[in-house]
């Protein structure tokens, strides 16, 4: 909500050695930690009080990312602060220190007794005040060990992104569509060590994570962790310095040695290079009242020089002051770039609760397990509030609510709204009263009313902290009634620095929200906005004219947070929506001196809403007036349109621009994942795919998978796709667009998706789509997610080739798996591919070139790159390309040179014949040739060439698991061989594929014969097309009642079968020794009786088939 919208300006490389003060000459030894020949020492000064390392903890709040709960910074007296920010500066190199990264990251901490003792009173200091959490605000109530309420929050390396023109209430509804395993998740405790694969060293961190995800409490348990001794051990010391405080110090001068001695209370601190590290956290730069103005900063490099704090931070950053310190800065996604990007090594994102960590949280925070079950219940039943649990907070104020109401404690219904869980929460704290004259001294119905008035007028200003001279300016003495009332020590924050200053704070973003809300409603219903000092221009706008009707004031609400670029009001106008309805207005109770008649109002402001969606606003505009419609308790649109959905008649239906809206909502709120989003289901007679595609965008980009094959996309739907490919919410892993009329332009617009950063694509099939070779050229294969590509059937050549090899050489590009059957490729592209693999920079793990015509030539070239060490080929498919026995040869020696990648080959269609296979079955006798799977099918093989690869299986009879020799003419001889070496007991075979063989009753017998010899590895066998007639099946039945034989799949296809072979097969499913799972038997002469038989079976307590294929039916069991 916090919407930063800093002024951008251009740096000069110069411009950071420009300043108000003298510049550090440029000497090697400034970039150390003893510039200008200082050490960082903290002597032992008056103003320090040693009174500070107090056991007391401060019992910190669960709030999780509002401030930094930790060492305060503050002033005693505290000067007039600067609202505004100024400007980052853009990315350059010139702003980080030239030494930053390059010295060593660690300090020496002089070795001596003192200094040990100062460093474990330091961790003392920090261990008493980060110990406990106090989830909420107040003092009184019994603080609870963090490591005991602790639940792990996902973190993930890089960034969602600056959040702009959204609520940050939406980017958690988005967040909760991504799986987890979508990203890389790092630890903690791990933010400073670089992951696999990583060499650089990281010195600066910045964490972004939306208000209350947790990014404080993150910090919180680092620092404990560290204190306890538990992990970084080799960081020396750290200083949490939260931005908040930090505030506080705005006007006031400091060398960082005057800076940190309130830190360290002791005579002597010296620090010079080599050993020991010192950690700055800067926590909640959206906070920052400061003037980070990296473009004109002083240049600053002496410890002892004095200037003011925000020069001293920026030098911090920027690494002029100690370059080895590591930092770390947290902020919510709107202010992110105030930091220029070269001054950060990795950017890292609190995601906050997934799924399992929520339940896992309320069954830490309700002992009663049954209770914490219904809870988790309740919750998951509302899709809102459910997404809402991503936010710890959010669990607390649930589970302190659902708590006292579920337990009986409380009565009246429960929540299920958004508006009814923040009014039951306020309510349980209006009732805290500490104080027996409570009513006397101070109406909770007042401080509610003040308290609502600093909310929306602070909310309007983007403001989430305040000091203490906001609040006298709204008359809140916050010292006297937090004495009273439960509004000042659950709801509304005060935190005390080092300086005795005051920070105040909402708990969380929403609860300032919610009493804004009902400021305004209460203001408009208690009819006193006369009495209201100086109402903001926005409350003018609500009031005006509205003081007639309750329908005036909401539908000025609505226009004004449909006005709003930034989406700041979209909660805002969810409460103060949700008051009308009379069940909130019961709860409310005594803050009501009057009522107003909602039944009507709620009719006028439903038709309302329902005419501003059919204006079809924004995705985001129109996803959150259904959310309004929700909070009102109207479902008319969202009902329809799940009917429409289960309904069958949809290729039909013409929608409206509502119905299109009530479509995405109810797709993206279901709570279902969306796996897949299947144009087919919403393309019809009257819409047009184009207009699918972008009515139902936020709904594509929530999807796993894009199946939009065989449609025909204009220049619209391609644009649209591009759109979605570069939003940094897209969840899209596979997009199939086969048979689709994308071509040249198409790929050029779709493109530009792939090149955006954002985009996490990894496999795109782009499969007779008539793209050409100049569409290659447009086809950058996105470095770090694009896994698998498919180009299969395009009009592409050599060329084109060309262009993806040189892709594939590039060092940051991933891609696995590359298919380009049937692309008119000859050997000359074939020389290309051979570079790439070749290459140790190459990620090529499965090729597919079937369909070409590459001849021995083509063979011989990609032969020269397989037997290359470096080529980590695993996957090699060369189907029907007019191979013979002579690029065999080529490929048996580079599988002699190289054998250890390669696992799955497949040469069916080509003309290799016996000389062919026995010149590959040469090298898999091999005992260091891994092959798993050969694929031969019709390949021109006999009983000869049979017979060798026989003896490849004698010789190596571990490495192959699947063997496909189809449509060769092997006859029962040649398979007879075969199977004498499958009775190896040493042989792995699993699956064997024998279709149209030319095998009889003969050949069945010798099967038999071997499956009772070895019967425990085969799994799945094909005999479709050959001849074993009902004898042969008997055989094979017998082998399959044998307590040992392990087959699984049986594929008699097209085998002339009848009746009495299907008595004896139906005889063998009944053997409880039977482990068959799937059985074909397409194209026989079956009986009626016999399927009635076979579909009878399922009844059998031994039957354990679980699909079975007859003539023109499946049958599932």
């Amino acid at each position: 909500m916090d919407q930063l919208e800093p002024k951008k300006t251009l740096l000069e490389p110069s411009s950071v050695q420009k300043g108000r003060s003298s510049p550090c000459p440029s000497h090697e030894s400034m970039s150390s930690d003893h510039s200008m020949n200082k050490s960082l020492n903290f002597k032992k000064s008056s103003s320090v009080q040693m009174g500070r390392y107090s056991l007391c903890p401060s019992h910190e709040s669960m709030r999780s990312d509002l401030s930094m709960n930790d060492l305060s910074l503050a002033l005693k007296e505290s000067t007039s602060v600067q609202m505004g920010r100024s400007s980052p500066c853009p990315s350059h190199e010139s702003m980080r220190s030239d030494h930053s990264m390059n010295e060593p990251m660690n300090l020496k901490v002089s070795s001596n007794a003192s200094l040990l003792e100062d460093r474990d009173a330091l961790k003392l200091n920090l261990r008493s005040r980060f110990q406990c959490l106090h989830e909420g605000i107040s003092k009184n109530s019994a603080p609870i060990p963090l490591n005991e309420i602790y639940t792990e929050l996902y973190i993930t390396e890089g960034g969602g992104g600056k959040i702009n023109n959204e609520h940050e209430i939406r980017w958690i509804e988005k967040a909760s569509r991504k799986a987890a395993m979508e990203d890389t998740p790092i630890n903690c405790n791990d933010i400073f060590k670089p992951l696999p694969g990583q060499n650089q060293p990281i010195r600066a961190v910045l964490t972004e994570g939306v208000a209350g995800i947790g990014k404080t409490v993150s910090v919180q348990k680092f620092i404990l962790d560290w204190a306890e001794g538990k992990v970084n051990q080799d960081v020396y010391l750290i200083f949490p310095l939260p931005f908040r405080e930090l505030n506080l110090l705005k006007d006031q001068t400091f060398s960082l040695t005057d800076l940190l001695q309130f830190f360290i209370g002791t005579e002597q601190l010296e620090i010079s290079p080599n050993e020991g590290k010192i950690m700055f956290i800067f926590d909640g730069l959206d906070e920052c009242r400061l003037s980070l103005d990296f473009q004109n900063n002083v240049r600053l490099c002496d410890v002892t020089e004095s200037a003011s704090v925000d020069v001293l931070l920026m030098n911090l950053i920027l690494g002029n002051l100690l370059p080895s310190a590591l930092i770390w800065i947290t902020s919510r996604p709107a202010a992110s770039d105030l930091i220029p990007s070269e001054c950060v090594d990795r950017v890292t994102e609190v995601r906050g609760f997934n799924d399992p960590k929520k339940e896992e949280y309320f069954r830490k925070r309700i002992t009663d397990q049954s209770l914490a079950n219904k809870i988790i219940s309740h919750l998951k039943s509302s899709r809102s509030l459910y997404i809402m649990c991503h936010i710890p907070v959010f669990c607390w104020i649930s589970a302190t609510v659902l708590e006292k109401m579920l337990s009986g404690a409380e009565s009246g219904e429960i929540p299920k709204t958004l508006t009814q869980m923040y009014t039951h929460f306020l309510i349980l704290q209006t009732n805290i009263k500490h104080e027996k004259d409570y009513e006397k001294k101070l109406k909770a119905e007042d401080m509610v009313l003040k308290l609502g008035k600093l909310a929306f007028q602070q909310l309007e200003k983007h403001n989430l902290i305040f000091y203490e001279e906001d609040l006298r300016e709204f008359g809140i003495d916050v010292q006297e009634a937090a004495v009273y009332s439960g509004l000042c020590t659950q709801i509304f924050r005060e935190e005390s620095g080092l300086f005795q200053g005051k920070v105040y704070c909402f708990v969380h973003l929403s609860i300032q929200e919610h009493l804004a809300a009902l400021y305004v409603y209460l203001s408009f219903v208690n009819q006193n906005t006369n009495e209201l000092d100086q109402p903001s221009l926005l409350l003018k706008v609500l009031l005006c004219g509205a003081q007639g009707s309750i329908f005036d004031l909401h539908q000025r609400a609505v226009k004004k947070a449909l006005q709003s670029t930034s989406g700041h009001l979209d909660l805002f106008l969810r409460f103060l929506l949700g008051f009308s309805l009379e069940s909130n207005q019961t709860l409310l109770g005594n803050l009501l001196t009057q009522t107003e008649d909602s039944s009507d109002n709620k009719e006028r402001i439903v038709r309302f809403i329902k005419g501003k969606i059919k204006e079809n606003p924004s995705p985001e505009k129109s996803i959150n007036l259904f959310h309004c419609l929700n909070e009102l308790n109207d479902h008319s649109l969202v009902e329809e349109i799940q009917h429409y959905l289960k309904s069958g008649s949809r290729i039909n239906t013409t929608l409206t621009a509502s119905q299109w809206s009530a479509m995405v909502f109810v797709l993206l709120t279901s709570g279902q994942k969306l796996d897949v989003f299947d144009l087919n289901e919403y393309v019809g007679t009257h819409v047009l795919p184009d207009e699918s595609l972008q009515r139902l965008q936020p709904v594509l980009e929530a999807s796993r998978t894009a199946v939009l094959c065989e449609h025909n996309l204009t220049r619209r739907g391609y644009t649209t796709l591009g759109s979605v490919l570069s939003s940094k919410n897209c969840c899209l892993k596979e997009l199939n667009l086969t048979k689709c009329n994308v071509n040249d332009p198409g790929l050029k617009l779709l493109c530009k998706g792939l090149e955006n950063p954002h985009c996490r694509l990894e496999k795109l099939r782009l499969e007779f789509c008539g793209v050409s070779d100049k569409g290659c050229t447009f086809l950058k294969l996105n470095p770090s997610h694009l896994k698998e590509l498919d180009l299969s059937r395009n009009k592409l050549s050599n060329f084109g080739l060309k262009i993806i090899s040189a892709e594939l050489q590039n060092p940051h590009c991933k891609l696995e798996k590359l298919c380009m059957r049937f692309c008119s490729i000859t050997d000359e592209g074939c020389a290309a591919l051979a570079l790439v693999l070749k290459s140790n920079r190459s990620h090529l793990r499965e090729l597919n070139l079937s369909g070409n015509k590459l001849n021995d030539l083509g063979m011989k070239a990609l032969a020269n790159g397989l037997e290359n060490p470096h080529c980590k080929l695993e996957i090699l498919r060369l189907g029907d390309c007019d191979i013979t026995d002579e690029g065999c040869s080529a490929l048996a020696s580079a599988l002699r040179s190289n054998p250890s990648h390669l696992r799955d080959l497949d040469l069916s269609g080509n003309t290799l014949k016996n000389l062919g296979v026995k010149r590959l079955s040469v090298e898999l006798e091999h005992s260091n040739c891994n092959l798993e799977i050969l694929r031969l099918k019709n390949c021109g093989v006999t009983s000869e060439g049979c017979a060798a690869l026989a003896e490849a299986l004698k010789s190596n009879p571990l490495s192959l698991r699947e063997l496909d020799l189809g449509w060769n003419k092997l006859g029962d001889s040649g398979v007879q061989q075969l199977f004498v070496a499958l009775e190896n007991p040493n042989c792995k075979l699993e699956v064997l594929r024998l279709r149209d063989c030319n095998i009889t009753v003969e050949g069945c017998a010798a099967l038999a014969s071997t499956l009772k010899s070895n019967p425990s590895h085969l799994r799945e066998l094909d005999l479709s097309q050959n001849k074993p007639r009902t004898r042969g099946v008997k055989m094979l039945c017998t082998a399959m009642e044998k307590p040992d034989c392990k087959l699984e799949i049986l594929r008699l296809e097209n085998c002339g079968l009848t009746d009495e072979a299907c008595d004896v097969l139906a005889s063998a499913l009944r053997s409880n020794s039977s482990h068959l799972r799937e059985l074909d038997l397409h194209m026989n002469n079956l009986g009626h009786s016999t399927k009635q038989l076979l579909s009878a079976m399922k009844d059998d307590p031994n039957f354990k088939l679980q699909k079975l294929h007859l003539q023109m039916q499946t049958l599932q069991y």
